[in-house]
């Protein structure tokens, strides 16, 4: 082969930056860090768009509900059309209070406590579910950030391994270490910002439902 032509091929494939050839040149650790961060990037993206529906779906749901329960001739006729609020809170939570007066008609005047206690049991519970996997979104935008830094200093240690073994400080040496490292950074970035913004976007929501039921609660149990 012509040495001029086997010195332009290696210079195409040593300044060839695009993401698919970055990866493919990169580190075997650094390959793993940057997979585990779009894994980790993905996964958030799953979530966030999950959340996303759960809040629109419950906050629709509660809104027919509340208007349900104070248009409605009694309690006991709002019970039994529960099968259609079938995955809302606010009804979960009214179902558990009514399950309980049901069983202790009897005795639901002197047992006003306990009927607060597992409301609020109640809540509990659905707000528990409603916050599932947010605590996934807080640790990805506070841990991505380091696994890139991980990344990026990895690839510049590449760097520097390149130039001492090629004795060389040219671009086309120090450039792929480099690059590998930015690349790392920047998807460190890419998982933990939205993960953050989402988290305290959903962490907001879940608080302000969480306040809607208990209002909720306190309505239901100086009506009955």
């Amino acid at each position: 082969m012509d040495p001029l032509l086997a010195a332009k091929t290696v210079s195409v494939a040593t300044t060839n930056f695009s993401i698919i050839h970055v990866f493919f040149r990169a580190d075997f650790l650094v390959k793993i860090v940057i997979l585990v961060l779009i894994s980790a990037s993905v996964y958030s993206w799953a979530i966030i768009i999950e959340k996303y529906k759960l809040f629109k779906k419950i906050n629709i749901s509660s809104s027919i509900f509340e208007d349900q329960f104070w248009t409605s001739k009694s309690a006991d006729t709002l019970y039994k059309k529960l099968n259609s609020f079938d995955e809302d809170p606010m009804a979960s939570v009214f179902k558990s209070g009514m399950d309980f007066m049901l069983k202790n008609k009897s005795k639901v005047h002197s047992m006003q406590d306990r009927i607060v206690h597992i409301l609020n049991n109640s809540i509990d519970q659905e707000v528990e579910k409603i916050d599932k996997n947010l605590n996934y979104l807080a640790t990805v935008g506070s841990v991505a950030p380091f696994v890139g830094l991980f990344g990026t200093v990895w690839g510049i240690m590449t760097s520097f391994q390149a130039i001492a073994i090629a004795k060389n400080t040219s671009l086309a040496v120090v450039a792929p270490g480099i690059a590998e490292a930015l690349f790392a950074t920047a998807l460190g970035l890419l998982a933990a910002i939205p993960a953050v913004v989402a988290y305290n976007k959903f962490l907001s929501d879940s608080r302000k439902y969480s306040s809607r039921l208990e209002n909720f609660t306190q309505s239901f149990i100086s009506i009955m």
